[in-house]
């Protein structure tokens, strides 16, 4: 039982990684339904923003944490005035594939000012095991969890009852009769991608803290994807679920099965779940008049 319990709560630390990621995907597709493809390379350049900020004497976690918030999303912001804006009109394809080039600019970007070396993240929450029952977690782990615990919460209620997350869902059902109706398009599309940076800081200062710092931390973006399709593009909190749902089953499948069942477990979850529910979990179905 002890085994198992362990396998469980690992299983939904990774998937609260992937689930962060995930909520970066579909804010952005939510509002301008476009898959932004550079999400991993924004959680890798905040990541190591945060830790030249973690170098700062005295700052400490939660001045890391509080100046994180308006840098991301003032870069998320910057990204989407820049490189975005000025594709607006253009075949989604050429959208798409500008962040595909974003996301290489950064990479480049960051191994010019960083280097490619692994750096050791220093650990500002400490690293005494905290034991609930059976189970033995970090406090990096329970930060993790708690985020985006924490993220989806705010996020229903954001979408639910306030005008901007209204706004948004008005946008992303129909972007033209959300213009007739005056509501400001570009401005929306600033939102998504400053919040969608945010997410993207978060996770990757999670990880960072969990594990070591370096270039490869990208990777975590295609690998937080499929959570993404899991829950439906468009969910941002169906996505965090679709994070954890896959974060399980892999630990599961490494666990019980072999780790060579570890890497694929997700994607046959994921297969299964589309030939079911083709939209994902909480995908909103699209009904096309012929």
């Amino acid at each position: 039982m002890s085994y198992f319990l362990n396998l469980l709560m690992s299983g939904l630390v990774i998937g609260s990684l992937y689930g962060l990621i995930a909520m970066g995907f579909a804010m952005v597709y939510r509002a301008t339904g476009m898959v932004n493809f550079a999400v991993g390379e924004v959680m890798m350049m905040t990541a190591y923003i945060s830790y030249n900020l973690a170098q700062v004497p005295g700052l400490g976690f939660m001045g890391v944490f509080l100046a994180m918030l308006p840098i991301s999303m003032l870069l998320g912001w910057a990204i989407e005035r820049v490189f975005i804006r000025p594709m607006l009109g253009e075949p989604m394809f050429s959208r798409v594939m500008v962040t595909i080039g974003l996301a290489v600019v950064i990479r480049s970007a960051v191994i010019l000012i960083w280097g490619v070396e692994p750096q050791p993240y220093p650990r500002l929450l400490g690293d005494e095991v905290i034991r609930l029952g059976e189970m033995a977690l970090y406090p990096s782990q329970i930060f993790s969890l708690c985020i985006m615990a924490l993220l989806c919460l705010v996020m229903w209620a954001f979408f639910r009852h306030s005008r901007v997350g209204i706004a948004m869902r008005a946008t992303s059902n129909n972007e033209t009769t959300a213009l007739l109706m005056g509501i400001n398009v570009n401005r929306i599309s600033g939102i998504a991608w400053a919040l969608s940076s945010f997410f993207s800081a978060m996770a990757g200062l999670a990880f960072c803290l969990m594990f070591a710092l370096e270039p490869e931390v990208s990777q975590m973006g295609l690998r937080g994807f499929p959570a993404t399709i899991l829950g439906g593009l468009d969910s941002v909190v169906g996505g965090a679920f679709g994070g954890l749902v896959i974060g399980v089953a892999e630990n599961m499948a490494g666990g019980y099965l072999g780790r060579g069942l570890k890497e694929i477990a997700g994607f046959v979850l994921i297969i299964v779940v589309l030939m079911v529910k083709p939209y994902g979990l909480f995908g909103q179905r699209e009904i096309e008049r012929v």
